[in-house]
């Protein structure tokens, strides 16, 4: 049997994505923004990109959103040292404009060694580009969202990212129900999920247009 690949520490991690150039983002940043939180957190955060104020800071969810999250986070019976929060990219995209094939491409190996070296019960995805990309699937946050989905071993929960709800009032009340929702599966007593129900992510939903 081949041997098993040992996880990489998070501080090697992070030394590797601020000296990272695989894409042309790396130009135009201040700061990377690797992630922040509990080095074997329970839950794993994954949001899209950092945004300016996260740019500038190097820590993700610092803005309004992040606010918002931390808000959202307290429903669910957390805090924000208690699980960790990282983003598909790791550097700004100008505008904050949508990340591109090709930079999550770039990107994602990072958050698959993060993923690892954590090794999460549950992986929180905050909107479309993290959902697709951790479930593997086309379907859009709409329909996937508050739903308990399985990724390998992880337990996948996908819930609107918080920057939706500061402009579209309607999906606050679905994003707090959601992490209502996180708080109730956190406190079953079926640890690393074995014995839980849950969907597969994408496996019989036809994709939705965006």
């Amino acid at each position: 049997m081949p041997e098993k690949k040992q996880p990489i520490p998070l501080d090697s991690i992070r030394a590797q994505v601020e000296r990272c150039h695989r894409c042309p983002l790396a130009e135009g940043r201040t700061h990377t923004v690797f992630g922040t939180g509990d080095p074997h957190a329970r839950v794993l955060i994954v949001g899209e990109a950092p945004g300016k104020n996260e740019d500038l800071q190097g820590e993700p969810f610092v803005g309004a959103a992040g606010k918002y999250l931390s808000e959202l986070l307290a429903i669910a019976g957390l805090t924000r040292e208690e699980v960790f929060i990282a983003n598909v990219l790791k550097c700004r995209p100008p505008s904050n404009r949508d990340p591109r094939p090709e930079e999550i491409e770039a990107c994602t190996p990072y958050l698959r060694e993060q993923t690892r070296s954590i090794d999460p019960e549950y992986i929180v995805t905050l909107g479309n580009f993290s959902t697709k990309f951790i479930l593997k699937t086309e379907v859009g946050i709409t329909r996937l969202h508050g739903q308990l989905h399985r990724a390998g071993r992880f337990k996948v929960f996908p819930i609107f990212h918080p920057a939706a709800a500061l402009y579209d009032g309607k999906k606050r009340e679905a994003l707090e129900n959601d992490f209502v929702t996180l708080g109730e599966l956190l406190a079953r007593p079926d640890a690393r999920g074995e014995g839980s129900t849950v969907a597969c992510g994408g496996a019989s939903v036809a994709p939705e247009e965006r």
